[in-house]
This record gives C-alpha cells, sequence and structure tokens, in this order.
C-alpha cells in the first residue's frame, strides 16, 4: 500500500471518527426539539424514535404563557448576563494584579482564589443560605446574583491570570514610559488581549449559571425571582410528568445556549487554541 492510499485511508478514518460524533452530538437535540411536538399520550404510547404522526404545537404556547415561562426566561436573562459581565471584568483585573503586581500580598490572595476551585457548591450551600438569610436579601435577586458571581470568580481568576503572565512586561513598560497609568494599560492593552479568555470564561459562566438549579431555588421563594431551571421542573415529578411540555421547555431552555455558542464559536477555538500553544 502505498502512501497516497494510506494518506487516504487515514483521512476517510478521520472523516468517519468526525461524523460520528457530530451524529452523537446533534442527535440528542434533533430527538429533543421532535418530542416536544408531541403530546404526552402520544409520547407514552407511541415510538420514542419516531417523528410525530400529528405535530402538536400547544406545547409552546401553554409552556410560554400559562406555565409563566416568560418571567422564568427572563430572570435567567438577568442571571446570566450580569453574573457573565461582573465575572469577567473582575477577573481579568485581578489576573492582572496578580500577573504583574510582584508581592507577597498578591501571592496570598491568588492562592486564596485557587483555593476556591476546590470548594463545591453542596459543601457551602447551608452556611451560604444563613448568611444570605442574616443579610436580609433572602427571595431577591441579589440573593442568587452575588453567590453565582462569588462562585465564578476563582475559576476565572485561575484562567486570566495564567493568560495575563504571557503578555510581556516590555509592552507594559513601554506603555509606563509613555504615560499611561495602571488602569489606562489595563484598559487599553492588557482587556483587549484577553479576548481568547475573556470569551472562553464568557462560555463557561453563561451555561453554567443558565443551567444552575440548586443555588437558585435554595435562595428564592416565589416565582418571581426563580430561573428556567425551576420552570423545567415543574413538569416532572415523583407522581408523574408532563413529557410533551417538558421537552418543550428544555428545547426553549436550550436555544439561548445554541445561540451565545453560534455567535461566539470562532472566539471559542480561538482560546483553546491559545491555551494549547502558550508557553
Amino acid at each position: 500500500m502505498d502512501n497516497r492510499n494510506v494518506s487516504a485511508f487515514a483521512r476517510a478514518l478521520i472523516y468517519l471518527v468526525m461524523i460520528l460524533f457530530t451524529v452523537l452530538t446533534v442527535y440528542p437535540i434533533f430527538w429533543l426539539v421532535i418530542q416536544s411536538f408531541k403530546t404526552n399520550t402520544a409520547y407514552l404510547t407511541l415510538n420514542k424514535l419516531a417523528l410525530p404522526v400529528n405535530w402538536y404545537t400547544g406545547n409552546y404556547p401553554f409552556v410560554w404563557i400559562q406555565g409563566n415561562f416568560i418571567t422564568f426566561f427572563k430572570n435567567s436573562v438577568i442571571y446570566a448576563a450580569i453574573t457573565v459581565v461582573v465575572v469577567v471584568l473582575l477577573s481579568n483585573m485581578a489576573g492582572y494584579a496578580f500577573a504583574k503586581i510582584p508581592s507577597r500580598a498578591t501571592k496570598w490572595l491568588h492562592g486564596v482564589f485557587i483555593v476556591g476551585i476546590l470548594l463545591t457548591l453542596q459543601s457551602i450551600l447551608i452556611p451560604l443560605f444563613l448568611m444570605v438569610n442574616a443579610a436580609g436579601i433572602y427571595n431577591t435577586r441579589w440573593a442568587v446574583l452575588i453567590p453565582y458571581v462569588a462562585l465564578g470568580l476563582p475559576m476565572g481568576v485561575y484562567l486570566c491570570t495564567d493568560f495575563i503572565k504571557s503578555i510581556h512586561d516590555e509592552l507594559l513598560e513601554s506603555a509606563r514610559i509613555d504615560g499611561a497609568n495602571f488602569m489606562i494599560i489595563f484598559a487599553r492593552i492588557v482587556f483587549p488581549m484577553c479576548a481568547p479568555v475573556s470569551v472562553t470564561l464568557a462560555i463557561i459562566t453563561f451555561t453554567g449559571t443558565w443551567n444552575e438549579f440548586i443555588l437558585m431555588n435554595l435562595m428564592t421563594a416565589t416565582d418571581k425571582y426563580k430561573a428556567i431551571p425551576a420552570a423545567v421542573g415543574r413538569y416532572s415529578g415523583a407522581l408523574g410528568s408532563d413529557y410533551g411540555k417538558l421537552f418543550t421547555s428544555l428545547t426553549v431552555a436550550l436555544i439561548p445556549i445554541l445561540i451565545f455558542y453560534m455567535i461566539f464559536r470562532n472566539q471559542i477555538t480561538k482560546g483553546v487554541a491559545a491555551g494549547a500553544v502558550k508557553g
């Protein structure tokens, strides 16, 4: 077998593996969308893999209007958007300080942030709940937003600090010689150069916040402040489930994540590539 045949075989094998992974990734989403057009009875009685016999669209207006999905959707957008913006900004600012300010204090503070990565949400739920109650912000958006930001910062600071260390000191020093102060250097040089890691951090933070259920459900008592995961849970319980409406709510919840990924997919690829070749 000559090199040309070997190359063609290897290429075909690579494409086959890529197609397989694509099907395994896309088909569950396709299946989810298809099931949202079935009634609960049709889902339970017909083939789970088959297309709907009668395409039922009533699940969508029911979930959106009668299920008060608008309120849940709005809260999810608020929580995700504010958390992403604050976590990305503060992580870059802290990362700049930890990476470019030589001091014992910065090393110690950086270590404290890194320890936060090891903490699981379940291990701090009870003290966090007690603190929120003591602060008088239970059942408000602040009770959700503040912990979301706090939980997102350790990983964000770690990623940004590691990335900013790769920025050459000579570039920052030349800016200081030209008269730029600390904040100007950050705003005009460091932060724009951190776009790849910022986008990667934004994706991680957005998906984690959008899908988070335990903390949000614990810190809020009324539907006024609950997010989409709580709405999805309404249609599934120990005594029975309405699968048509359950799959519909999951489909609606999935759309923003897909849109977010499609918009920033190029930046995600650049961020992963930059991290792979760094150093």
